[in-house]
């Protein structure tokens, strides 16, 4: 493939695309945790009633996941990116003038159709097939300003909810979706479609070119180690405040380290900004699930030390924000660029499973044998995860 030099529109078009990644996590998925308290005290639903929405959404959106790969491969990227926050702004304003815990899940089911073709999925295969081998750098950059939405859609729902309601704060996010995140959306799609590498607007895949990818033992091994990783961390957040105190912290010191896993993962994704000519993609993969391995075992000896929960939320954190990085990354090398979308939507289908089903699977065990069951289930899934990346690294030597 013959590449054209770099141009400036392309890096203010990735840090475009980084504030509208920002914008749509923060909006589309974050938003259910932010006004968590304040739904369950003006609704009157049950934690359980109103997390259904969520749950559905995301199970949907790993449902459409692989027909947003295709669209993406056949040049469609773009129009996802860019037409679909439009689409999100509506279940936001569905979800405030829901009457109904009806009405609540269809408004969750519309996001769901965003969270399946304008999250990082389609972004990152955008920017592997306009940008190529240069993709790598990019999406480390989306992902350093992205892993900021956490940060800004706590504070602002917290905030909105007490100022407006919870009806009043979904409006106002619908309204910052419509007049941030389109925008910048379609200004990047523009930008990066101008300044695309040559070579890369051809809008038809060759048939059979995911059937090839399933077959190969690496497709599996990608697929496996990074959904286990995503369950792993799906499970320790969502019981992180529980697992936190029974080592013996405070309150206040159990909220103060869980407040560290977000900035950690940014962190660890400046230190691969700043250090990615130097390490090889499958050696941060590998170094990212020893990382996991050695976070959990942190947790589980931290009832000697309470202070080691900080030591925990730093591995943790820094781990989990190279997986999101990573996995394209991982994917185009081993199984190329042709086809991306399409194997790259299927290959999500694990992860999003995975940090959906986490939560129930976690509930399991703590009735079965409280936060113990959960460290010990983590560690194993964090384990096997990291078993993985080390075959992933044999297979392509064999391969």
């Amino acid at each position: 493939m013959t590449q054209t030099p770099k141009t400036k529109g392309d890096s203010l078009a990735v840090w475009l695309l980084a504030v509208g990644q920002t914008m749509a996590y923060g909006s589309f998925y974050y938003v259910f945790a932010a006004l968590l308290v304040t739904l369950e005290a003006e609704t009157g639903w049950t934690k359980g009633q109103l997390a259904l929405g969520p749950t559905l959404s995301i199970l949907l959106a790993a449902a459409l996941a692989p027909v947003s790969g295709r669209l993406v491969d056949r040049g469609r990227g773009g129009d996802l990116l860019s037409y679909l926050p439009f689409v999100g702004a509506l279940g936001l304003a569905v979800l405030a003038l829901a009457q109904s815990h009806a009405h609540w899940i269809i408004g969750w089911l519309i996001l769901g159709v965003v969270q399946g073709g304008a999250l990082y999925e389609t972004c990152f295969a955008f920017l592997t097939r306009r940008l190529g081998e240069q993709a790598r750098a990019a999406i480390i950059r989306v992902t350093l300003v992205a892993g900021f939405a956490s940060a800004l859609s706590y504070p602002a729902g917290a905030v909105l909810g007490e100022a407006l309601g919870w009806r009043g704060a979904l409006w106002s996010f619908a309204v910052a979706v419509l007049v941030v995140m389109a925008p910048v959306n379609i200004w990047g799609v523009i930008r990066l479609r101008r300044n695309a590498l040559a070579g890369q607007t051809s809008t038809e895949t060759p048939p059979g070119t995911l059937a090839r990818a399933m077959r190969r033992p690496a497709f599996w091994l990608i697929a496996g180690c990074f959904g286990l990783m995503w369950m792993n961390h799906s499970l320790i957040v969502t019981y992180v405040m529980v697992l936190f105190q029974s080592t013996g912290a405070p309150v206040a010191m159990a909220v103060l380290a869980a407040s560290c896993i977000g900035p950690s993962q940014v962190a660890g994704r400046v230190v691969l900004m700043l250090g990615q000519h130097r390490v090889t993609s499958l050696g941060v993969t590998r170094l990212t699930g020893l990382g996991s391995v050695l976070a959990m075992a942190t947790l589980l000896v931290a009832g000697v030390e309470p202070l080691l929960i900080f030591v925990f939320a730093g591995l943790q954190g820094a781990s989990v924000g190279l997986v999101s990085v990573m996995r394209p990354v991982v994917t185009a090398e081993l199984l190329g660029r042709e086809g991306f979308g399409a194997i790259s939507g299927v290959l999500s289908i694990m992860p999003t499973a995975g940090m959906a089903l986490a939560p129930v699977i976690g509930a399991g065990l703590y009735a079965l044998g409280a936060e113990a069951a959960i460290l010990w289930f983590a560690l194993i899934v964090a384990g096997v995860a990291f078993v993985l990346t080390l075959m992933l690294r044999a297979n392509m030597r064999a391969g």
